[in-house]
């Protein structure tokens, strides 16, 4: 099992014929993942890579698939607005790679999110992958291995190596998905995590995030009142002065809040098992499973 993404999902690529987009497009099906169709304003009526259809806009696409979710790709002054097409267009899942979408467009995107069903996730991150089944994003897929852990975090890098050390320590994943570091992003932790306690497959959960803003704090109250599967915990940003932005945009420390060791204190307090450095990620997964 798996949440939100599976071998069956019909993707969408929008900005698919950019020097980003073709690239990734092209990892993600050889991975397997089904692009039924790309959309790239003024190229439509071509084909991507010979065989995937390109059209003009995720209407004129509709009428022709069903589309399950779409990956974005498109620069970051116009990224907004091929974000509220997906939402308008009700794709249940929208995944937005792009970095730098200024936060004054966010606020409209968050908006027109918040009257909507869909779930987005993003901007910049790495996307969502379910392991050996569906890659929508530009993590690399051969560290991913089908197993028993899902991962959710707000910093790319770290994504890959909680990953990697679980597929080492022959746990795996079920799916992968990173949220993205902007101050405003699509959809939060608790958006997830609710996906992953219902899922059957899932035993335990590894929730990486880091300086700046309250959405680990929210993520762990919501853990503590509505989940019974173990969630590990990494804090990222632990030696970061105050007022300097650190990695992602999000990961600031302004007006005395959002420091390390306050996410840290209250995720403990809530029953989520702390991993001390990112190193044993996996390790503190095997004790959490009691394995």
């Amino acid at each position: 099992m798996s949440i939100l993404v599976n071998k069956n999902t019909n993707v969408l690529v929008q900005g698919i014929t950019g020097k980003e987009g073709s690239f990734h497009a092209q990892k993600c099906l050889e991975y397997g993942t089904k692009i039924i169709a790309g959309v790239t304003p003024f190229k439509g009526k071509t084909l991507f890579n010979g065989s995937v259809p390109v059209y003009n806009t995720i209407k004129e696409a509709k009428k022709e698939y069903r589309i399950d979710a779409t990956m974005i790709f498109i620069p970051a002054g116009f990224a907004a607005a091929g974000i509220i097409e997906a939402v308008e267009a009700e794709i249940p899942l929208i995944v937005c790679i792009t970095e730098g979408i200024p936060v004054i467009d966010m606020l409209n995107v968050k908006a027109a999110l918040n009257c909507s069903k869909s779930i987005m996730i993003g901007p910049n991150c790495p996307g969502i992958i379910t392991a050996d089944e569906c890659k929508i994003g530009i993590m690399p897929g051969f560290i991913h291995k089908k197993g028993s852990v899902g991962v959710l975090s707000r910093s790319g890098t770290l994504t890959y190596e909680a990953v990697n050390q679980l597929t080492k320590a022959g746990l795996g994943e079920t799916t992968c998905i990173g949220i993205g570091g902007d101050p405003i992003i699509g959809s939060p932790f608790i958006t997830f995590l609710k996906r992953f306690e219902e899922d059957p497959e899932t035993k335990a959960v590894v929730m990486i995030g880091e300086i700046g803003g309250t959405a680990e704090e929210e993520a762990s109250e919501f853990i503590k009142n509505n989940m019974k599967k173990p969630v590990i915990g990494f804090i990222a940003g632990k030696t970061a002065p105050a007022g300097k932005r650190m990695g992602h945009a999000g990961a600031i420390i302004s007006g005395g809040k959002g420091t390390a060791s306050e996410k840290l204190k209250t995720m403990e307090k809530n029953g989520i098992r702390i991993a001390d450095n990112p190193s044993v990620i996996a390790e503190t997964a095997k004790k959490a499973l009691n394995l």
